[in-house]
């Protein structure tokens, strides 16, 4: 009796493993393509925000509920223009301008200036200058994004150089927007949440 009573379960543990198995791989098929996805950083386009070889945790949910907010650092699907990749490539940048923000370069102290308020960017690369002066208005459901290395990015004000100017070129489209990268978890010892500093409260509507 005592043998039989200790088969039992055991059995039945056997029969069922397969099916949490394959309830745990369909939660975690449905929680990267809707949810959370992992990325990790090819180049220094953000440092020092962002390393290469860092990764970082990517809330694919939150667009769908509002649209990206000016200093989150966001991954979007690279325009034709943007990438030499045939097959398309994400990128990651930091948002400076939404729909209908007037974005110039700027002050005297070479700071951006959007909506007629200067902005202080702590993270920038040491040593970093905005390499040329410009004048824009974002078109409404679009972005003008940057990378912290400013002279190591490939971005809204590269493009828009290379265009000719041309600000849908040079902007991307809140459609294409991935998801909002929230925090560095790898490795350990980077960890921390990628909140958005403080200067782009002062930021005022256009």
């Amino acid at each position: 009796m005592i043998d039989e009573q200790t088969d039992k379960p055991r059995s039945s543990f056997w029969k069922e493993l397969p099916i949490l198995l394959g309830v745990a791989i369909l939660v975690a098929v449905l929680v990267r393509a809707f949810v959370l996805q992992t990325f990790f950083i090819p180049s220094p386009s953000m440092e020092n925000t962002l390393q290469i070889d860092d990764r970082v945790l990517v809330n694919k949910l939150v667009y769908d509920f509002r649209s990206p907010h000016r200093g989150e650092v966001i991954v979007f699907k690279a325009p034709m223009e943007w990438s030499a990749n045939p097959d398309g490539e994400d990128f990651i940048k930091r948002v400076i301008g939404v729909g209908g923000d007037h974005v110039v370069c700027c002050d005297a102290q070479d700071r951006l200036v959007i909506n007629g308020k200067s902005l202080d960017e702590p993270y920038i690369y040491p040593g970093d200058k905005t390499a040329e002066e410009f004048d824009i208005t974002v078109p409404k459901g679009r972005l003008w994004v940057m990378g912290d290395h400013r002279e190591a990015s490939g971005d809204s004000l590269e493009h828009w150089q290379q265009s000719g100017q041309d600000i849908t070129v040079a902007t991307i489209p809140e459609g294409e927007v991935v998801g909002r990268a929230f925090t560095v978890f790898w490795p350990f010892g980077r960890a921390t949440w990628l909140s958005v500093p403080k200067p782009y409260e002062a930021i005022p509507e256009p």
